[in-house]
């Protein structure tokens, strides 16, 4: 029985912190160079998230871009920041098999039987959420760069892992540009 629970308790740390699959993609002619300033689209800032989680977000962005020597500008920017979330619901299936088999007979007549087993079928839905960040070129109104970052939700996370979450997060995508060219 410990090991059964030392065992859980494994699996549900290595869950918490299991990383956040990203991928980017960006136009190869893009002078991503010449990009200092930002702002967020009407999109992004109305992005369908509770106003907390929301706050989270935006702020996490504003100190990525930060670190990349971008400023927020209020008007002209270089670039636009849109904002997307998706969700998609997963289901996963565990089968559990139980039972007995073994030697059966009594006096002189011995001999195997196949016994008797039970499979139990357990099933489990979760969420994996896509957060993609669009960086627009203002001047041109077009897409220059996107990064894309992936994880199962966790909608029992307290405050502070969801903040520490969304920052881990977006900072992983952020590690995707500026793009090697």
């Amino acid at each position: 029985m410990k090991k059964l629970l030392f065992l859980s308790i494994i699996l549900a740390t290595a869950v918490s912190c299991s990383s956040v699959k990203v991928t980017s993609d960006f136009d190869s002619t893009a002078n991503f160079a010449s990009y200092k300033t930002y702002a967020f689209t009407d999109e992004a800032l109305n992005i369908q998230l509770d106003d907390l989680n929301k706050t989270r977000l935006l702020n996490a962005i504003s100190t990525e871009l930060a670190a990349k020597g971008f400023t927020k500008a209020e008007t002209n920017p270089n670039v636009f920041i849109d904002l997307v979330l998706k969700g998609e619901q997963k289901q996963t299936a565990t089968a559990t098999t139980s039972g007995y088999g073994g030697y059966y007979g009594a006096g002189y007549r011995y001999g195997y039987g196949g016994g008797f087993s039970t499979t139990q079928i357990n099933y489990e839905t979760y969420v994996d959420g896509t957060l993609f960040v669009d960086m627009i070129d203002a001047a041109k109104n077009q897409l220059v760069w996107q990064g894309r970052g992936t994880k199962t939700v966790n909608p029992d996370a307290s405050q502070k892992q969801r903040e520490e979450n969304i920052n881990y997060a977006v900072k992983q995508i952020f590690m995707q540009y500026p793009p090697k060219l």
